[in-house]
Order: structure tokens, then sequence, then C-alpha cells
């Protein structure tokens, strides 16, 4: 049997599977970016995909303190473009 991975959403503290979260890269350059692949080099963070868990990290800036960076709202806002898409 194959072992599936998790990861815990930060806004949430809930464990999920990897596939259904996002991940926010932060790069070697110090960019901010989601990587929808999540295969990018960097630090990395993840956040559950809900409207519910964008809202409560963009409100409790969890984001910024597990990447040591400000996040710009750009992030934020593909992140939620992405779920109005499925």
């Amino acid at each position: 049997m194959k072992k599936i991975p998790t990861r815990k959403c930060l806004a949430t503290n809930q464990i999920f599977p990897k596939s259904e979260m996002f991940r926010v890269v932060r790069t070697p350059s110090n960019e901010v970016v989601l990587d929808i692949t999540g295969k990018m080099n960097g630090r990395g963070a993840y956040i559950s995909k809900s409207f519910e868990a964008i809202e409560k990290a963009k409100k409790s800036k969890c984001l910024s303190k597990a990447l040591e960076t400000e996040i710009p709202e750009e992030v934020f806002e593909k992140m939620a473009l992405f779920l109005k898409m499925k």
C-alpha cells in the first residue's frame, strides 16, 4: 500500500493530504510565489484549499511568520481564483 503524504495547514492546524493544499514558497531570491506543482525550490508553507483557510491565513499573518517575509496580496488572490475555477 502506498503512503499518502500529509501536511498541516498553517491557518486551521488540520492535517490534509498534500494534494488538497496550496504550497506557498519563499524562493532563494526572497520572492514569494504560489507553487501549484509542489516542487519549487525554497521554503514552503501549506494552506488548505478553502476560502475560510485563505481568509484566516490573511488575517492572522501566519504565512508571513512561517516564511519570515511579507506576503503579497496577489498570492492570496491567486489562491482564491484557483478555488473559483474548480
